[in-house]
Order: C-alpha cells, then sequence, then structure tokens
C-alpha cells in the first residue's frame, strides 16, 4: 500500500554567503601571515654582482655558526662528506653558493671555502640580497 506524502522535502537553494565569507577570512589571514617576520638568515645587500651558470649546492650558515645543508643541519664533517658526494655526482664542475648571515666573520667564510675545495668544489660565491631600486630624482 502506497501512503501519500503530505509532507515536501525542503530544498533550499545553495547559499554561497557562508562560503565567500570563510574564503575572505582565509585570504586575510594569509595575508596578514605574509607580514609576520620569520627567523633566518639576514642576507647582506650587494648591487651587480655576478652570477654563475654552472651547476650549484648551496649552503647555509646562520648567526650562531650552524651550517645548513639540503636543509639539515649539518656538522663539519658531514658536510664535508655531503659536499664530496655532490661534486662526484655532478656532471661538471660545481659552485658552492654561501648563503651567511651579516653576522657571519669573514674567517668562517674563509673556513668554509676551504672545506669546499678539498671536497672538489673550486668556485664559491656568497648570496646577497639586490638592493632596492629608487625612482629617478627621489632620494
Amino acid at each position: 500500500m502506497k501512503f501519500p506524502r503530505n509532507t515536501r522535502l525542503q530544498r533550499s537553494p545553495f547559499d554561497v554567503a557562508p562560503f565567500a565569507a570563510v574564503f575572505f577570512l582565509l585570504v586575510i589571514f594569509l595575508m596578514l601571515a605574509t607580514l609576520l617576520p620569520t627567523p633566518g638568515l639576514q642576507l647582506p645587500l650587494a648591487d651587480n654582482l655576478p652570477g654563475t651558470d654552472k651547476p650549484t649546492v648551496a649552503l647555509a650558515v646562520d648567526a650562531g655558526g650552524r651550517l645548513y645543508f639540503a636543509n639539515q643541519v649539518i656538522s663539519e664533517t658531514q658536510l664535508t662528506s655531503a659536499l664530496r658526494a655532490a661534486a662526484g655526482r655532478a656532471p661538471g664542475p660545481l659552485t658552492l653558493v654561501i648563503n651567511a648571515d651579516k653576522t657571519v666573520t669573514y674567517e668562517q667564510l674563509v673556513h668554509l671555502t676551504s672545506l669546499a675545495r678539498g671536497a672538489g668544489i673550486q668556485t664559491a660565491l656568497l648570496a646577497t640580497l639586490p638592493r632596492a631600486i629608487t625612482a629617478p630624482g627621489k632620494p
């Protein structure tokens, strides 16, 4: 036996307003998050320095003297073996790019360059940030 339906299912139209509000809140949070300072290296500013077109391997040194290679904290002995392995895998000569904090001493940079030379990497470059471009006529 079939019973008649007296109730209708209520189907409301899809309401976009709550989804739009959530979307705009997410956009606002992401924009505010980009303004927060992130801890890390403070690279020095420089103009018109040459780069390289050779394959590179990157190394970072923070203000505390900690070494970072492949996004991992690494010791000097591990760094030497990792640089040797990278130089052995590379099809041509590698260039070491050192991302050093402003406070890293010249002695530490020379030491890292000598470690790289001992591992078979002959060229080392220091990473810098470009200066802001000012409009002509403005100081």
